[in-house]
């Protein structure tokens, strides 16, 4: 856990040290930074599909997931329950924004994701401090434009990579390279959605799609059973 420890620890440092920043930033320069974080999370959601999507062999599940994900979390309407959740703690802000984006960021990578697995299993922790790194940039431009209330996205991280890596040591055969490479997938086209809403080229309640990055999971339980 050493890993995700460090992990968590960059996100809290970067948080405080962002939102101290953000004081002395006039609004214009904060929507540069809104614009900024848009293009970036749209551009690392691409990333991660291009780089995962030719390495599946079910090329259609990410299809069905993102289907079957978007009418369950909007069934079960998860952004609106989270944006009025923040409000209490942040008014009218866009702090909700910016926890749903962060936490995409953060959790959704193939880093994030992979990191726990490598600790669990091989006790090496190469993945987790690399993403710490890029966290602790990420987490100080975040803060600098969403402020403070962005510190709650390392406590998500915690719980997020601690369940992983509590599933790997439990269940390490079951996490193929295969269920890995579909929740990469579905991951990035998340991120991607997170992206163009920030962006404001659509409102994409990409936390309704939460439920999809579980249609793998349940896909390949299905999937193992009979073959």
């Amino acid at each position: 856990m050493l890993g995700t420890i460090v992990n968590t620890s960059t996100i809290i440092i970067g948080s405080v040290t962002g939102s101290i920043i953000k004081k002395g930033i006039k609004e214009e320069y904060k929507e540069a930074l809104f614009n900024a974080m848009g293009l970036a999370a749209t551009g690392l959601g691409i990333n991660a599909v291009v780089q995962n999507m030719p390495k599946s062999n079910f090329p259609v599940l990410f299809i069905v997931a993102l289907a079957l994900g978007s009418l369950l979390g909007t069934v079960l309407d998860i952004d609106n329950r989270f944006q009025k959740m923040t409000q209490r703690f942040s008014g009218k802000g866009r702090l909700g924004e910016g926890l749903s984006t962060g936490i995409l960021l953060f959790c959704i990578g193939t880093l994030s994701i992979l990191g726990p697995i490598n600790s669990a299993l091989y006790g090496d922790n190469t993945y987790l401090f690399t993403n710490a790194t890029l966290d602790l940039v990420t987490s100080c431009v975040l803060a600098s434009a969403y402020g403070i209330g962005m510190v709650l996205t390392a406590g998500v991280l915690f719980l997020w990579q601690g369940l992983i890596y509590l599933l790997a040591c439990l269940l390490g055969d079951f996490m193929t390279p295969d269920m890995m490479t579909e929740i990469s997938v579905v991951g990035g086209f998340l991120i991607a959605s997170s992206g163009i809403s920030i962006l404001k080229i659509k409102d994409i309640k990409t936390l309704n799609m939460l439920p999809a990055l579980l249609v793998p999971v349940v896909f390949f339980a299905i999937y193992y059973a009979f073959v």
